[in-house]
């Protein structure tokens, strides 16, 4: 009997459609005890014994790779897999999947909370009432101005039509053109640098990788419009933190949302997060009861489907591994 580990965290010890499909497939569950992100030290007292791992953040190196001699697929709840190392995943002819088309919504919900939490002061005025306060301070309008979408994937597009709802202008940058999607959503492409001196708001969407990291830095920044705002629930390697603080202390920025940070979680004294003008969340935007629940499935169907001769051409991030792969 095959066996799959649990990694993620919101579905470990939890039951669910995914769970469910895995067992009448024919495989054994494993729940590993540890933190909401399973420790290498955790993932160690699994993991070997292992054929697949429904994984979450946890980071799954080239050593704990090499440290399970019976894994065959890496199948990530969400797109983004950095956290993997997946040319060691190749090389040992492990199949990394991802679930695309099932979190967009979610991190375009939480990228507007945000982007309200700074803008209408929701989070410090709540603080400020709870200690006796009663600060009016007038807030800023969402309405009329113009959101820089740097990337327009799934998620960028999902930011759309909240956009517009909010009566913004829409600009966006991505390697991929789509005219028809710009016509039908009003959407005027940008280079990257002339969307962050035209954008009031600028939300990140777009990948971590070489190429990407510190995409936002002190030089990026200088060209913002003064008093504008920056989004992420992308990763946290996307921005320069110190150029991105010193950003916010001087006024250029007025304020920023993360939900995401390169180092998570952050440490206490971390100075962005003591900033008045930034409002922040634990990496949370794409995962919602709906989204979670989703992603769990396509994950559990992704390790089915390998296992029983199918290729889920459409997750799989290193297809390089087929097309003579077999379980």
């Amino acid at each position: 009997m095959p066996t799959a580990l649990i990694g993620a965290g919101p579905i470990r010890n939890r039951p669910g459609p995914f769970r469910q499909l895995l067992h009448e497939a024919g495989f054994r569950t494993v729940d590993p005890v540890g933190g909401d992100v399973l420790s290498e030290a955790e993932l160690l007292a699994a993991l070997p014994d292992c054929e697949a791992i429904v994984a979450g953040g946890e980071r799954l190196s080239a050593e704990l790779i090499a440290a399970a001699p019976k894994l065959r697929v890496i199948a990530r709840t969400g797109v983004g897999y950095d956290a993997v190392d997946v040319a060691a995943a190749t090389s040992r002819k492990i199949v990394v999947t991802i679930t695309p088309g099932t979190n967009q919504e979610s991190v375009a919900e939480q990228a507007f909370g945000l982007l309200l939490g700074v803008t209408r002061r929701i989070a410090l005025n709540d603080r400020q009432i709870r200690q006796g306060g009663w600060d009016r301070t007038i807030v800023l309008p969402l309405r009329g101005k113009t959101l820089g979408l740097v990337g327009l994937g799934r998620i960028g597009r999902a930011m759309v039509p909240r956009a517009l709802a909010f009566g913004m202008n829409v600009l966006a940058t991505d390697e991929v053109a789509d005219p028809a999607f710009d016509a039908a959503h009003g959407i005027g492409r940008r280079s990257l640098e002339q969307l962050l001196a035209e954008s009031d708001v600028v939300s990140l969407h777009c990948p971590l990788t070489e190429a990407t990291r510190d995409l936002i830095n002190a030089s990026r920044l200088s060209l913002m419009k003064p008093g504008s705002i920056l989004i992420n629930t992308a990763r946290g390697g996307l921005i320069d933190e110190n150029a991105l603080l010193d950003a916010l202390t001087t006024g250029r920025l007025a304020g920023a949302g993360l939900d995401v940070f390169r180092e998570e979680p952050p440490p206490r004294d971390h100075p962005l997060i003591a900033l008045p003008n930034v409002v922040s969340s634990p990496h949370i935007g794409g995962v919602d009861t709906l989204s979670m629940a989703d992603m769990a499935e396509m994950a559990a169907r992704c390790i089915i489907d390998l296992h029983q001769g199918r290729w889920p051409a459409g997750c799989v991030v290193n297809p390089e591994v087929g097309p003579d792969w077999v379980w």
